[in-house]
């Protein structure tokens, strides 16, 4: 790990000022002191909110214990949060988070991850052998392989909106975690797939999967992931939720600032690439990470703002797979008081 020679207290002010445009619509007292909380997130550059404000004390400002919860796939995690063993997560919409809020149990109470134009984005990928094979645009996906973790998993819906749009059909493979459908692009047991560039570019590098193409392609301004908690949190809560939810905007404030819009400097992007480290790409050295991890920045909705257009989008594609019942609404899902517009 390089060290560097931190401003963090600079840059906690600078956090807190960039924040202070979510705290009108929330009250402004902490929680409470030593509020213990687990939160459920994956080792990817998008749940870097949640990391900074963990590491910056921003959890703590608000008296919040944070004990994080790492999954491989986002339905497990949506199962997590609806028993009670996790309290607040990041993940992408899947057709299990969906049942589970029309079972009352989950409500979604903000974004995260979300593709914007400018914005280097998710990426269409195929293996090798595929490539070779003359796979080398998504128009030419008709009848190949998807790598996908679970039926009605964001995978699943990207991958169904590429084949729509491009006129194809295409056989999906789920395959459960993230690690299992790496091993099987690379050894060229299935064709395609999309990830975020963190995981995408180095992949790409290595020689045995290819990038063909954007996601922002076919889904332009895709609320990619969304915050989401347990439906008794939600209501009877709201305390506590507003607390997780001003410090996790101010975790992505800073994020945004660093590596995103790239404001803060260049001492404040060394930093953040630092922390981001401690948890994604942790296994590598800091030297072989710091380029995925810069490279693979997306934007994390300021303020926990949620894309209302993208979200029924998601909602209605589900209904025409048959995957979750025509009843359920924007607001089965949505706990609007939360949302920022």
């Amino acid at each position: 790990m390089i060290n560097i020679s931190s401003k963090r207290n600079t840059l906690k002010l600078l956090g807190l000022i960039s924040g202070l445009a979510f705290l009108p619509s929330l009250a402004t007292s902490a929680y409470a002191e030593n509020t213990a909380i687990n939160v459920g997130a994956l080792r990817f550059t998008s749940h870097a909110a949640s990391f900074v404000a963990y590491e910056r004390g921003y959890f703590k400002d608000e008296g919040l214990d944070v004990t994080f919860r790492f999954f491989q796939a986002a339905q497990p995690m949506a199962v997590a949060v609806a028993s009670g063993d996790v309290d607040y997560a990041v993940t992408a919409i899947s057709g299990g988070l969906v049942s589970l809020a029309e079972k009352g149990a989950a409500k979604v109470i903000g974004g995260a991850l979300v593709e914007e134009a400018g914005v280097d984005g998710q990426k269409i990928l195929v293996s090798d052998a595929a490539y070779k094979a003359g796979l080398t645009d998504p128009s030419k996906l008709d009848g190949k392989s998807w790598a996908v973790t679970q039926a009605g998993s964001s995978f699943h819906y990207m991958g169904a909106k590429i084949a729509a749009k491009e006129g194809t059909t295409l056989s999906y493979k789920p395959l459960q975690k993230v690690g299992a459908i790496i091993g099987a692009l690379k050894s060229g047991q299935v064709d395609g797939w999309t990830i975020q560039p963190h995981i995408a570019k180095p992949l790409d590098k290595s020689g045995a999967v290819h990038i063909i193409g954007n996601v922002a392609d076919y889904i332009p301004d895709y609320q990619v992931t969304v915050v989401f908690t347990s439906a008794e949190n939600a209501a009877n809560k709201r305390p506590l939720t507003e607390a997780f939810l001003r410090a996790f905007s101010r975790g992505a404030a800073d994020f945004n600032a660093a590596l995103v819009d790239k404001t803060a400097g260049d001492e404040a992007a060394l930093e953040m690439v630092n922390l981001v480290h401690k948890y994604v790409y942790a296994d590598k050295p800091f030297e072989e990470a710091e380029p995925s991890i810069r490279n693979g920045a997306m934007r994390i909705s300021p303020n926990a703002a949620l894309n209302a257009a993208s979200v029924q989008d998601q909602l209605d594609w589900f209904k025409s797979e048959k995957l979750i019942n025509d009843s359920v609404t924007y607001e089965t899902l949505v706990d609007s008081s939360y949302v920022t517009k």
